[in-house]
């Protein structure tokens, strides 16, 4: 049997706390420290804190929709609310879809001390144990979080569909709404497919049922549109930590629900039309992009394996036709090959688009412009593009340069990069957390990869996956396993199984 991976087991870790949250936790603030993550906010942070004193107040000239049935739906645990979304019907069936989204910048300055805490860190970090914010959770749960039965100030995203999915007209200004329900997404996607009840907010609230059933049919028109259009439906598993007071209890699965499905769709058309409105009035934006994919001819001998073909150069439209046709084929294991596609398309990056010039686009999002703009709590590049926003609304100077926003838009990539490997780390020592007890214990799994470096099994519960150090011999990807856990190591995340 080949030796353990090198490094201590769970009950030999320094890190050990009284709890399983609490030993979580030590092992994140340690992994943001070594990723050179900022876990705490400087004195001038607070200092400027204590002197906001509550929410942004309305200016003149603001417009007022709080009359609107504005609902937001998020994760069940949410607490930083930066969109609220409503649906009105409009003749031949068109729509008018309106996204509302928190004005951080109203309280956090450019130049400010929060600026500069959030401009370091570039985004929350969401680790099983404890959330590190961008901002303090006095501004970015209260203060500039659109919550439930309050008046807040927001940039909204104003969008006049035909009955066809295809748009009208579109425009972006500031007003004054008021969050009528926060809803979950899953119980709203329960509703939805009646396989659950009606939530109460909804229940109570005149009208929101019906508005609510509008905008789902609504977004099912967009994604079918941009499905058409050569967007790609990767399915892969993420579980999240399920805790039972401070004790973790188990890994859930949360996968896309009709719920989470409309609130992307609409959010993808927020962001399209945060960067049209940029490049219409001939000014810079920060676009996402995700280039055309230089490994194509990898994806090419990836679809061969399945008796499948790609054409020669990139093209998203027949990717995504490969896709569906696994998805309906083997739907067990496609999660597996879109994980396979996502490490092969590359990572999404952060550019600066200048006025005249041709735009990269989102190739997974079959879209050609795209700016992150709708999670500015949370994320540093949207509370600059929510910056340039207002600046083209007043008819004002840029607040950003062309030399700043390029310096900005590779820091925003590195720092993504780091979080994504805290978040990918903390994930694994939760598993091997969970799993630490359970040593000689047989498992049900799939092969997920077989190479020179190992081969990895995905267990089906806790969905989790770990290396096989014994007994993979003539295994290949998408094999049914029978295995044995032999070893777990919490803080490096390490997993460990043996074969039949």
């Amino acid at each position: 049997m080949p030796p353990f991976r090198s490094g201590c087991a769970r009950f030999m870790s320094p890190l050990l706390q009284s709890t399983d949250r609490a030993t979580l936790a030590a092992l994140a603030r340690q992994a943001m420290s070594e990723r050179g993550l900022e876990t705490d906010f400087t004195p001038a942070a607070q200092q400027e804190l204590a002197a906001i004193g509550g929410p942004a107040k309305a200016a003149d000239g603001l417009r007022d929709l709080r009359d609107r049935l504005w609902v937001s739906i998020d994760n069940d645990d949410s607490r930083d609310l930066d969109q609220l979304t409503v649906a009105e019907p409009l003749a031949n069936e068109g729509v008018r879809i309106l996204v509302a989204v928190a004005d951080v910048d109203a309280l956090v300055g450019k130049g400010s001390a929060l600026d500069g805490r959030g401009s370091r860190n570039t985004t929350s970090v969401y680790t099983p144990a404890v959330i590190f914010p961008m901002l303090p959770e006095e501004l970015s749960t209260d203060r500039t979080s659109l919550n439930e039965d309050q008046d807040r100030i927001a940039v909204v995203a104003d969008m006049v569909y035909e009955a066809d999915g295809s748009l009208a007209t579109s425009d972006l200004y500031r007003a004054q709404v008021r969050n009528h329900a926060q809803l979950a997404y899953r119980s709203v996607a329960a509703w939805l497919t009646g396989t659950g009840p009606v939530p109460h907010r909804i229940q109570e609230t005149p009208g929101l049922d019906a508005n609510l059933r509008l905008q789902d049919r609504f977004a099912q028109r967009l994604v079918g549109l941009r499905y058409r259009r050569g967007a790609l439906r990767l399915e892969t598993l993420e579980a999240h930590a399920a805790f039972r007071g401070d004790a973790l209890s188990n890994l859930d699965l949360d996968p896309m629900n009709r719920a989470r499905q409309l609130i992307e769709d609409f959010m993808i058309a927020a962001n399209t039309i945060a960067a049209t409105y940029l490049a219409s009035r001939a000014l810079p934006s920060l676009r996402r992009v995700l280039r055309s994919p230089e490994r194509w001819d990898r994806l090419a001998q990836l679809a061969a394996g399945f008796a499948d073909r790609l054409p020669p150069a990139p093209d998203a439209v027949a990717l995504e036709a490969f896709l569906n046709r696994r998805r309906t084929a083997d739907p067990e294991k496609f999660p597996d090959l879109s994980l396979a596609v996502v490490k092969l398309l590359g990572r999404g990056e952060y550019a600066v688009d200048l006025p005249g010039t041709s735009p990269t686009g989102h190739f997974a999002l079959a879209v050609r412009d795209y700016a992150h703009s709708t999670a500015p709590n949370r994320r540093f590049p949207d509370l600059i593009t929510q910056r340039l926003l207002k600046a083209a609304f007043l008819h004002a100077p840029q607040p950003y340069g062309i030399a700043e926003l390029t310096e900005l838009a590779e820091h925003c990539t590195e720092r993504e990069d780091a979080t994504t490997k805290v978040e990918r780390r903390m994930r694994k020592s939760a598993a091997a957390l969970l799993l630490s007890g359970r040593i000689g214990e047989e498992f049900d799994g799939i092969i997920t990869g077989a190479a020179d470096k190992g081969t990895w099994v995905r267990i089906f519960q806790p969905p989790t996956e770990g290396r096989l150090a014994n007994g993979f011999r003539g295994l290949d990807v998408g094999d049914r396993v029978r295995v044995r856990l032999i070893h777990t190591d919490v803080a490096r995340g390490f997993i460990d199984f043996v074969g039949d």
